[in-house]
């Protein structure tokens, strides 16, 4: 059983930077797919990255690309997200999430980020609240 432990979220005025962390414990030897979501009341999740392990293959929504970057730390069994030039439309709660992915060349992991497929998804993360104030 894999568990999910966020941390890092906060408030940020418009421009700032923060960055979450997932640590993960369980992990069996499967490559998995691992991304994060966000949600803001009354809305649906959303993906918004996706990092496969082993690989290291990401993928991001337009509306983050170039302002957000996930990575991993393999000793670590972290998954990070580095959000810069944060825009008020961030503001939102931020899950990350994880799967085992053996799909070997496939881009099933960003492609299932991208199109916010959360119940593919079996483990998550408590969220962490991001806040970007004008």
């Amino acid at each position: 059983q894999v568990q999910l432990v966020e941390s890092g979220g906060g408030s940020v005025e418009v421009g700032g930077s923060l960055r979450l962390s997932c640590e993960a414990n369980g992990y069996g030897r499967s490559p998995y797919c691992m991304g994060w979501f966000r949600q803001t009341p009354g809305k649906e999740r959303e993906g918004v990255a996706s990092l496969k392990t082993g690989g290291g293959t990401t993928g991001y929504d337009d509306s983050v690309k170039g302002r957000f970057t996930i990575s991993q730390d393999i000793a670590k069994n972290t998954l990070y997200l580095q959000m810069d030039n944060l825009k008020p439309e961030d503001t939102a709660m931020y899950y990350c999430a994880a799967v085992p992915d053996e799909n070997d060349g496939s881009n099933w992991c960003s492609w299932a980020v991208a199109t916010s497929k959360v119940y593919s998804f079996a483990f998550w993360g408590q969220g962490a609240q991001v806040t970007v104030s004008p």
